[in-house]
């Protein structure tokens, strides 16, 4: 198993830069934003910065609690372990992103979970009376890179591939 491929090189600067943005955005946030009495701070009229730490999986699902930290963390970085050997694989730009996205979004989430105990979210949309879930960077490179996956798989190798000839 080789663990550098064409284009691992380009997938690491993407999980790197994503990781860099992640944890940026989320200090900047938690030292810098007064969330004040309601806990929120409104920066557009479907945008609000909130602060949530998200204890579970994805959108608060199966809470660990504080002290269950290490569960979920320890599934995101043996996740980002896999991205990376499945990334030192791939001969496609598409999919190197993907899993750049992927190993970023991981390994920003379980540096949250390492440091505090949960994932620090901090982006609440809303419109028409529905809000959706709160999330961060990490979550938002998370969703795109499985959305990139889904598309190369479903599209991308099918537009590459000649059509099948029956005799």
């Amino acid at each position: 198993m080789k663990l550098i491929g064409p284009l691992t090189g380009f997938g690491t600067s993407i999980a790197t830069s994503v990781l860099v943005i992640d944890q940026c955005t989320k200090l900047f946030v938690l030292h810098t934003v007064d969330f004040g009495a309601d806990g929120l701070v409104r920066v557009t009229p479907f945008m609000d910065l909130v602060q949530t730490w998200n204890t579970g999986v994805s959108y608060g699902l199966f809470p660990q609690g504080v002290d269950g930290w290490w569960i979920l963390g320890g599934l995101k970085l043996i996740a980002a372990i896999a991205f990376f050997i499945w990334l030192a694989q791939v001969w496609r730009p598409i999919e190197a992103m993907a899993l750049g996205l992927l190993i970023g979004g991981a390994l920003g989430n379980a540096i949250d979970r390492a440091l505090y105990g949960a994932v620090f979210d901090f982006v609440s949309l809303h419109a028409f009376g529905y809000r959706w879930y709160v999330f961060n960077v990490a979550d938002i490179a998370i969703v795109v890179g499985v959305v990139l996956l889904l598309y190369d798989s479903m599209l991308g190798r099918a537009v590459k591939s000649p059509p099948s000839s029956e005799s």
